[in-house]
């Protein structure tokens, strides 16, 4: 081996480290950024299905309601609207990143009633009588059982 490379090896081994230590502050400070995103999402959904359950009853203390558990999530909950049985809400939280600065991620949220889908509204209108055979908008048309039989 020449006199020239001895200790070489060290130094390889120092940069092979400072790299890996790289890497792995890159993915920490990425798992940081995800758990914060994930956490206001949570809170948002969390907020709306809070101020969902009072809309109709009490929808002053909807709002209200849908703050305290966005603070207890440890969120700032920056728009709250209540239509009718539906709550929609927004909610942020201000992070520090190393390396990056301050980042504010926002997070969204409605909950409400869901709507009945084409297939109970066809039972409910024949129940009713107020079927006239017209086709929903959307959905597709399926052939009657009797229908296909006698097509084949």
């Amino acid at each position: 081996m020449p006199r020239n490379d001895r200790g070489s090896a060290t130094l390889w081994g120092v940069a092979l480290m400072g790299l890996l230590m790289a890497v792995a502050m890159a993915f920490a400070l990425a798992g940081e950024a995800r758990v914060a995103r994930h956490r206001v999402y949570d809170a948002a959904d969390l907020s709306a299905l809070a101020a969902a359950e009072l809309a109709l009853v009490d929808p002053e203390s909807a709002c209200a309601r849908a703050t305290t558990l966005a603070k207890a999530n440890g969120v700032e909950l920056t728009n709250c609207e209540i239509s009718g049985a539906v709550a929609d809400v927004r909610t942020s939280l201000t992070i520090s990143i190393s390396g990056l600065g301050v980042r504010t991620l926002t997070g969204r949220s409605r909950a409400g009633p869901a709507s009945p889908s084409p297939l109970k509204l066809r039972r409910a209108e024949r129940a009713e009588g107020t079927h006239h055979g017209a086709q929903p908008e959307g959905v597709p048309k399926v052939p009657l059982l009797a229908e296909m039989r006698r097509m084949g």
